[in-house]
């Protein structure tokens, strides 16, 4: 048991680390995951649930999920890419790592904020302090990305989902009440009827 909690940190801290942004997203797509398998066991297992129903709910609820954990994970590691990427070109940095760059470059400008510059590999002397500052920044980034997803984009898209459901199940039942209607025929006069019949029987083709 020792051995296994000691593979599991060293598992831990191979991967994670120095990535602390990326365990948060991780670690909240497998939360959404164990979070959907939970409640789609609960209706899998709730007895007082018809077949019918759980027919229905059970791919809304897998449908929910999906939307749930695409969205967390999409959005938040963007944010998070999106910030490391700014830390490595130098868009985002400390006063001392810009300093220090702007002493050893010849063109500062043209090297900051440049998307071919990585100043983890160009300066390792740096590791250190920027490793530090991307940390921070990622973890900020991973926290807003996971708040905008949580919060107002996956309630917009499962809110159109569900919309969007309802519209069908309606479209539905519209179309089965139509089935069963009797079909409707237009009214004709007596006039109309005896001047039809004439004209499909003609009075030299009746024989008695």
């Amino acid at each position: 048991m020792a051995n296994l909690f000691s593979n599991f940190k060293n598992m831990m801290y191979k991967n994670y680390g120095e990535n602390p942004g990326t365990m948060l997203v991780h670690t909240g797509v497998l939360g959404w995951i164990l979070s959907a398998m939970a409640q789609v066991s609960a209706v899998v297992f709730n007895d007082k649930i018809s077949k019918e129903q759980k027919s229905f709910l059970i791919p809304q609820e897998i449908a929910d999920a999906a939307i749930n954990i695409i969205s967390f994970y999409v959005i938040t590691s963007s944010f998070k890419n999106l910030a490391s990427k700014l830390v490595s070109t130098g868009k985002l940095s400390t006063i001392k790592i810009k300093n220090y760059i702007n002493s050893k470059v010849k063109n500062p400008s043209e090297y900051i904020g440049n998307l071919n510059t990585n100043i983890e590999k160009d300066f390792p002397e740096l590791k250190g302090d920027y490793k530090a500052f991307k940390n921070g920044v990622d973890v900020v980034a991973s926290t807003v990305g996971s708040i905008i997803s949580c919060n107002i984009v996956t309630p917009v898209l499962r809110n159109e989902y569900a919309a969007q459901k309802q519209r069908e199940a309606i479209a539905r039942m519209h179309g089965q009440d139509k089935k069963n209607e009797i079909p409707k025929t237009d009214k004709i006069s007596m006039d109309s009827y005896i001047k039809m019949a004439s004209m499909k029987y003609p009075s030299g083709s009746l024989k008695v």
